[in-house]
């Protein structure tokens, strides 16, 4: 039987213990009362269970137990840690793809509607990696930009150039460890393919890529997308906002963006302010439009452009269940 936790134990939020009670009385479920729900399976909680391939799932349990194939505990731990990195490594780095293709289009007059807004970020990034800024457009520096970056992801050989940007003593250590990223998609790729049958059996190699995977991502993949995000969007800088389910407003309409991508969130800013939207919104009887954010999304839009941000990753359903959104508009992850 499930076991209910106390109020205070969901969360210590005054605002989001009003809702979760609120869920309770209408019996609408939540990812508390799901939490309270399932109860996690102790073998994979501990680690002990692999479905790597077509033999299992194989379940140890006991002391010195292997797989069908072979595997010991330990080098099964070692690959599903490995194939989870390789996971968020993708989706971290697809983000940045994402952003890598959109400065190229936007360098090329293909995105309507997003601009260079941080020129000044865009030439000191590029004359990082020796890309020619003097006499040349910024859409002309944003295109090297975009391509040089998009060539990290597909790269079979050498390393991930922003790797570069790093301290000298922390690259030294990397190279000592032979965990330098050659390529954002290649060490995901090996991820997959080492943590299969047949491969690599021994755990402390696989951690090793896992961390080259890792890097990757954090020094590639994340690091490129960063940049992007402030040269298209502006870099942020300290601001006083908002936060928390109070920002909802009664007499407007309250849009909420949520995930993770700000390619999507910053158009919603832009249409939001149009003449025409505020006068859509006026003519159905209210003030105008209130957007905010909700998790990644809202950092985002909350230090480039001041708006508010109605909750984190777990207030995403209680702020639903106001009944004050009229529109939340998800990206991916996170949701």
């Amino acid at each position: 039987m499930a076991k209910k936790r106390e109020i205070s134990q969901y969360s210590i939020d005054p605002a989001a213990q009003q809702m979760i009670i609120r869920a309770e009385e209408l019996g609408i479920g939540t990812a508390f009362s799901r939490a309270d729900n399932m109860a996690p399976c102790n073998i994979g909680d501990s680690g002990m269970c692999c479905k790597n391939c077509g033999m299992g799932p194989c379940r140890l349990t006991k002391s010195g137990d292997v797989g069908i194939c072979g595997a010991t505990l330990d080098t099964i731990q070692a690959r599903n840690l490995t194939r989870a990195i390789a996971a968020g490594a993708a989706a971290h780095s697809d983000h940045g793809r994402g952003m890598a293709m959109t400065l190229k289009a936007t360098a090329n007059g293909k995105a309507e509607g997003y601009y260079i807004r941080d020129v000044a970020k865009l030439r000191n990034v590029a004359a990082i990696y020796d890309i020619p800024i003097e006499g040349r457009s910024p859409e002309e520096i944003a295109n090297d930009l975009a391509d040089l970056y998009l060539a990290q992801f597909g790269q079979q050989e050498g390393r991930v150039v922003l790797t570069k940007r790093a301290p000298a003593k922390r690259q030294k250590r990397w190279e000592e460890a032979g965990v330098i990223p050659r390529g954002i998609d290649r060490e995901i790729v090996e991820c997959l393919h080492r943590t299969h049958i047949g491969d690599d059996q021994d755990p402390v190699h696989i951690l090793q890529h896992a961390v080259r995977t890792a890097l990757g991502d954090g020094w590639g993949g994340s690091l490129l997308a960063t940049d992007i995000s402030d040269i298209l969007f502006g870099t942020p800088a300290p601001v006083l906002g908002q936060a928390n389910l109070g920002v909802l407003k009664t007499d407007y309409v309250n849009v909420v963006v949520h995930g993770h991508e700000p390619t999507l969130s910053e158009m919603i800013v832009a249409a939001s302010q149009t003449p025409e939207i505020i006068e859509y919104a006026q003519a159905a009887g209210a003030k105008g439009v209130s957007l905010s954010g909700i998790c990644c999304t809202a950092n985002e839009i909350l230090m480039r452009q001041g708006i508010p941000a109605a909750g984190n990753f777990l207030q995403q359903e209680l702020a639903i269940l106001t009944g004050s959104v009229e529109a939340m508009v998800v990206g991916v992850q996170c949701i």
